[in-house]
């Protein structure tokens, strides 16, 4: 199943150019929203006369007919998202706010802006002066996400080319109003490596998102697919960082698959698949981190490996009493996490007590000990093997952070997001967890439950061995984990209340592990409530 089955797709309108060659704008726009199976409302904005060599002619809308169209639209297709593209005037821009302040008086509408201001066939320039102004004061203000490449960041700055960072562009464009702020760098030949990286900054989630670079020469038209692609996750649901990993993952395929039409650069084409495309999965860093030798050669490593099974690594149990450590182990569970909370000791000796204590408990034994947080404390005491939350490792500085991956020990990371999971695998973890798969009461989080569609999801992106948590209680939940394809199924609560039932999870996972699920991977859904 794909999202192009839904019987009430989401509706979206973009605000855009035509473009005569079939290649960027509208046509663009099309293509990308079949691909999230979302309903396209085409807003001719400016007229091209151009192909694959070039612009030869550009001619903004009308006032009346672009308001005519736009009044149309408000009256029977009310939109989720906007995404606007060419833009031929202030008078333009000027329009669309109006729309836009009256239909957010109705109820949410997401707006996404990709601020087209050259062509990148031929390099017609669309951006003099007063647009800009009018981008500055009118459209950024009311912006949810803005993607411009690095030179258009330039331009809606006032900078030279060549001159603008990254990071601090987009703090600046944040400073004029706009909400998140993407600044791809697909087009940006001019670093040694081969990853193509973007910068976020959200509310939500920062960093860079990455993956290798493509040498296809038909790429007319990705920036429109970018924006659009993003318009199209946010009108399904999910949050702005998730939206623009997806945007990703369909722009980085539809490059892939781009094809010619005419004599030079050819459009790239957008196709559904993409979701399921294990290749596309970015990785995305944990902030504005340094992009140092070792992180590149990292993030190259990970990009590069083929997708596979992977080896079960069987239940999982999670405990807060240091004693349980060792009658798990002599019950023979291969996985066991000691997750001690701060308020739980009166002091660090007392925790370092705790940790020795429980790794004495399984020496000698089949079963592997991970530590949750507390990773300083663990190492000196000898542990082989972590568990840290995203929280935990985004509070690290670069020198711990450096000193944890080179510590030799197996790291296992929390996800609960997609934008959570390509940080996770920045890092190549030993395992990336999946949760909550159902409601739990373990924790207070923002999450939805995930279910076996995401887990699915999970297990075939990740890139690394998956372990379910959350909610699991009885055999049925632990077969229903292990038959989507996770390597290691948590039991936190279960094992409290019925310990006496061991013997039945372990016969339901190797019974899950043994039937894998088939079928189509479905699409995930969002998981921030």
């Amino acid at each position: 199943m794909s999202w192009a089955q839904d019987l009430a797709p989401p509706i979206i309108w973009s605000i855009a150019g035509n473009d005569s060659g079939g290649g960027a704008g509208l046509s663009a726009d099309a293509r990308m929203a079949a691909a999230f199976g979302v309903h396209l409302c085409p807003v001719v904005a400016t007229l091209t006369a151009q192909n694959s060599l070039g612009v030869q002619g550009l001619w903004p809308v009308p006032i009346d007919q672009l308001r005519a169209q736009l009044q149309a639209l408000a009256s029977d297709l009310r939109p989720r998202a906007i995404k606007t593209g060419l833009l031929g005037s202030a008078a333009q821009v000027e329009l669309i706010c109006e729309f836009v302040d009256h239909l957010r008086a109705q109820g949410p509408v997401a707006l996404l802006v990709d601020p087209v201001l050259s062509a990148s066939a031929g390099g017609a320039d669309f951006g003099h002066e007063a647009l800009l102004r009018a981008y500055r004061e009118h459209l950024l203000p009311r912006t949810d996400l803005l993607t411009p490449n690095r030179r258009e960041a330039e331009r809606l700055l006032g900078l030279a080319a060549g001159s603008g960072e990254p990071q601090a562009m987009a703090a600046r464009l944040q400073a004029l109003g706009a909400v998140s702020v993407c600044i791809t760098g697909g087009d940006d030949a001019s670093t040694a490596h081969e990853l193509a990286i973007d910068w976020l900054s959200s509310p939500l989630a920062s960093g860079h998102l990455a993956l290798p670079r493509l040498p296809s020469t038909h790429h007319h038209g990705t920036g429109c697919s970018f924006t659009s692609a993003a318009a199209a996750a946010s009108a399904r649901g999910f949050a702005m960082p998730d939206a623009v990993l997806l945007a990703k993952m369909a722009t980085w395929c539809a490059v892939r698959d781009g094809y010619a039409a005419g004599a030079w650069a050819g459009p790239v084409r957008a196709l559904d698949d993409f979701v399921s495309e294990p290749r596309a999965m970015p990785v995305m860093s944990f902030g504005a981190e340094a992009l140092d030798a070792a992180t590149l050669a990292r993030w190259t490593e990970v990009l590069q490996r083929e997708p596979k099974p992977h080896s079960p690594l069987g239940l999982y149990a999670i405990t807060e009493r240091p004693a349980r450590v060792a009658e798990l182990a002599a019950a023979g569970l291969p996985q066991i996490q000691l997750r001690l909370k701060r308020e739980q000791v009166r002091d660090e000796q007392e925790l370092r007590d705790a940790i020795d204590a429980a790794l004495q408990a399984v020496a000698g034994s089949p079963s592997r000990l991970w530590i949750n947080d507390h990773w300083q404390i663990a190492l000196a005491a000898g542990a082989q093997a972590l568990h840290l939350g995203q929280e935990d490792w985004g509070a690290l500085s670069p020198d711990e952070r450096a000193r944890l991956l080179s510590s030799g020990a197996l790291l296992g990371l929390s996800s609960h997001s997609l934008w959570e999971l390509a940080r996770a695998r920045s890092l190549a973890p030993h395992y990336i967890a999946c949760g909550p798969v159902w409601p739990t009461s373990t924790k207070t989080m923002p999450w939805q439950a995930q279910g076996m569609d995401n887990l699915a999801w999970w297990v075939r992106m990740a890139g690394c061995p998956v372990v379910a948590i959350g909610g699991i209680l009885a055999p049925e939940q632990v077969k229903a984990c292990a038959e989507q394809g996770a390597a290691a199924v948590c039991l936190v609560r279960a094992l409290e209340q019925k310990p006496s039932r061991l013997a039945q999870f372990q016969a339901a996972f190797e019974q899950g592990r043994s039937r894998p699920a088939m079928g189509a991977i479905q699409p995930p859904h969002p998981a921030l409530i």
